[in-house]
């Protein structure tokens, strides 16, 4: 039978009056036809239920294999390197420790204050004040502000910041006004010293820190 005539027979076809138990009956067009359809549905519901969900976890497992291999690159670097990683954290504690040493403790403040007025006294200053601020807590550190004014000529001032700056445990020196006293040579200085000391708490890995 021509394809034509098959083509006649499928228009031809009472759609309403199609029963499935006399599929057997039907143009051999709508047989290949419904065989088709009934293909591709098939196809779909097996791609969509089956395939998808297998394809969606072989996406995650690769990029989980992705991450595996660098991670496993990271740590056969890092084995690789271990004894020499080994010798620069025990450099750098060793550094942190010498670091933490320049920091006074609270109860060390006082102390400095005094190094700070003997070396004003060893350069023939006048010390008018040295007040203490309150103290600024800092995520791993305290900050300990205090002001300091003296009175004295320009060189003698000069070297009394350089022995300051000089001092074992750091200070800093910050908003300095130099100001003229009277009709002489002498000057007053004044300016904000920051010291800092180290909080414990904020690490807790730490054992206590060695003082001097």
């Amino acid at each position: 039978m021509s394809l034509r005539s098959q083509w006649r027979q499928l228009r031809e076809v009472e759609w309403r009056d199609l029963d499935l138990k006399e599929a057997g009956t039907w143009p051999a067009l709508l047989q290949a036809l419904c065989l088709v359809a009934l293909f591709l549905t098939v196809f779909w519901v097996a791609q969509w239920y089956v395939a998808a969900p297998r394809h969606e976890t072989l996406d995650s497992l690769q990029g989980r294999e992705g991450e595996l291999l660098q991670e496993y690159e990271t740590r056969a670097y890092q084995a690789a390197n271990l004894e020499q990683m080994r010798m620069q954290m025990a450099e750098l504690d060793t550094r942190m420790q010498a670091l933490l040493k320049m920091l006074p403790a609270d109860t060390e403040v006082p102390a400095l204050l005094d190094d700070i007025s003997d070396a004003a006294q060893d350069h023939r200053l006048a010390i008018e004040s040295i007040r203490l601020r309150s103290p600024v807590p800092q995520d791993f550190y305290t900050e300990q502000p205090f002001d300091i004014q003296v009175r004295g000529g320009y060189h003698d001032i000069a070297a009394f910041l350089a022995s300051v700056a000089a001092l074992s445990r750091i200070v800093t020196l910050h908003d300095f006004s130099l100001s003229p006293v009277g009709d002489g040579d002498t000057l007053r200085l004044s300016l904000l010293a920051r010291t800092y000391s180290y909080r414990e708490d904020a690490d807790p890995k730490s054992g206590g820190r060695n003082d001097d």
